[in-house]
């Protein structure tokens, strides 16, 4: 009976040290919209979209106090890349509309700055994209094709605290990227020779543990 007692004993202390560390790891869901920008090429072909809607989950590992490692899986659920150009932009079309979803594969450093409740951070790192084009009635080539583009993330943004194990955050993140032509060049041909600074806004909560 003692001896229950004290492993009892001991395994209430253990749990109280447990819980008065403080969290190193993070995960959060975020909602996102990927805005794209407007772009003009040198080579007369033109890109227009609108915004794409989706989420975004992040993993993050804290190195020291204040500043952490962090992965993300983004994907957006769908919207419409128009290219336009003199060998395709003509009437009733004017331009091809490739309908997308994308996905987004990242990490970053990130450093944070304890205000009380509020923490705000920066981070950047690497970022990949993938342009994953949706053949239905929308798009209106056939031959489009996945595509991966591999450039940078940067951002910026604050976590509010509203318990020990719950934060709010909103972020402005950029990712720079090329501008994606699909591999569509039997067809027509998309190329722009240019980079997209593609803007995301995110909100959305983290659980520490």
């Amino acid at each position: 009976m003692k001896k229950i007692a004290f492993f009892a004993c001991l395994l209430a202390v253990c749990a109280t040290a447990a819980s008065a560390q403080e969290s190193r790891q993070d995960i959060s869901l975020s909602g996102t919209a990927l805005i794209e920008p407007f772009i003009e090429s040198s080579t007369d072909v033109a890109v227009h979209s609108n915004p794409a809607y989706g989420a975004l989950l992040s993993y993050r590992f804290m190195t020291t106090p204040t500043t952490a490692l962090e992965v993300n899986y983004g994907l957006t659920y769908e919207n419409t890349i128009l290219f336009q150009g003199p060998s395709f932009d003509q009437p009733p079309s004017y331009g091809v509309k490739v309908l997308t979803r994308t996905e987004e594969i990242s990490g970053a450093f990130v450093k944070s700055f304890v205000l009380k409740n509020w923490n705000p951070f920066v981070e950047a790192g690497p970022a990949g994209m993938i342009f994953l084009p949706i053949i239905n009635s929308g798009t209106k080539t056939l031959d489009a094709h996945q595509q991966v583009e591999v450039g940078a993330l940067y951002g910026g943004g604050f976590a509010y605290e509203i318990s020990p194990s719950f934060d709010v955050r909103a972020e402005y993140r950029g990712i720079v990227v090329k501008t994606p032509t699909f591999n569509n060049s039997d067809e027509y041909n998309f190329t722009t020779n240019r980079w997209y600074n593609i803007s995301e806004p995110v909100v959305g909560i983290a659980y520490h543990f």
